[in-house]
């Protein structure tokens, strides 16, 4: 059964990076698209980067584009979250997911992910 663990996040200051990490077991997500959502307190839980199975295709939200990097290890079966010059407004629940389907794409839709991690909390104070 597919297991997605998150972990990495932590209470950081405005401009800092962080890096998260999730990790897979389980199942093998090489033909997956992977992606990371974020969830605030009162918001709905929003998109912030994916990457479709070969890593040829990513695709970003607008408010953390030329921020944030996503990229994955296949032979670790682990995906990464890179986050730089973080700001206030980035702090959030942040949760790994898979695709329901091939991953062609990198999908954007919630309800293109079928698998979600228990999430990891990021705060940035200003």
């Amino acid at each position: 059964q597919l297991r997605l663990v998150e972990s990495g996040g932590g209470l950081v200051q405005a401009g800092d990076s962080l890096r998260l990490s999730c990790v897979a077991s389980g199942r093998t997500l090489n033909h997956h698209s992977m992606a990371w959502f974020r969830q605030a307190p009162g918001k709905e839980r929003e998109f912030v980067a994916s990457t479709n199975w070969n890593s040829a295709d990513t695709s970003y939200g607008d408010s953390v584009k030329g921020r944030f990097t996503i990229s994955r290890d296949y032979a670790k079966s682990t995906v990464y979250l890179q986050m730089n010059s973080l700001k206030p407004e980035d702090t959030a629940i942040y949760y790994c997911a898979k695709s329901r389907q091939y991953g062609t794409t990198a999908y954007q839709a919630i309800g293109d992910y079928d698998a979600w991690g228990q999430g990891t909390q990021v705060t940035v104070s200003s």
